[in-house]
């Protein structure tokens, strides 16, 4: 499968190819032709297996460049996607979106660390029963578009696609206590298929603290956003 705006892309990029063989050389279209290719190599959206149980996947393919403890109640995990990598963006648990916010900002190189805070990017909460798991997708040098299909108020499931960063980009995504971390630094991981935390087992009273620091995290993460 390949993404619609891949797919228009490199329609207008043969077009072009065509029109400067027809007026100039057959070969002077080839760098265009080529081009066309790649956004068609660029814009793949492949299907995946999307794990069962109590896990959340990652929402993007690319290397975990940093996990890092935010805050008390906070973990943050970075993915970093090169131009290679899919660039499709699926939802790392099931729930609802409970909020969306776009904030406008700088475009340093996505693979490093102030790009969490200083970058352009789409911050999103997903929450579900006990939890709230919120992830950014960040604009890099390059990426300069971020697209999000879903808005506040949609259902969604484990590992479905729901929207891109076009070009090279990043991804934060905040887990609170209720989160066993399931990755570190230099692994690779592919969206909807990689599990990167798991559910930690709470009974009696620490199930009732875990749900109250919910919204608490997110709060924090409106604070840093």
């Amino acid at each position: 499968m390949i993404v619609a705006d891949g797919i228009y892309y490199a329609l207008g990029l043969t077009a072009g190819g065509l029109l400067v063989s027809y007026l100039a050389h057959p070969w002077f279209g080839a760098p265009l032709y080529i081009l066309a290719l790649f956004c068609l190599y660029f814009f793949r959206d492949p299907e995946r297996a999307i794990p069962a149980g109590p896990v959340a996947v990652s929402p993007a393919d690319g290397k975990v460049v940093a996990v890092k403890r935010e805050t008390a109640v906070q973990t943050r995990i970075s993915i970093f996607l090169n131009i290679f990598d899919v660039h499709v963006n699926r939802a790392p648990i099931g729930g609802t979106i409970a909020d969306v916010r776009y904030t406008k900002g700088k475009f340093h190189v996505a693979s490093r660390e102030e790009c969490s805070a200083e970058n352009e990017q789409n911050v999103v909460s997903v929450r579900a029963e006990g939890t709230c798991v919120v992830f950014k997708q960040i604009a890099g040098l390059i990426a300069r578009r971020i697209v999000f299909t879903k808005q506040a108020g949609d259902l969604v499931t484990k590992g479905e696609r729901v929207g891109l960063i076009k070009f090279g980009s990043r991804v934060d995504v905040l887990f609170g206590p209720e989160w066993e971390i399931a990755v570190q630094p230099g692994m690779r991981v592919w969206a909807g298929s990689s599990v990167i935390a798991r559910r930690r087992e709470f009974a009696g009273v620490d199930l009732v603290q875990a749900r109250e620091l919910v919204p608490e995290a997110r709060e924090l993460v409106h604070a840093q956003a």
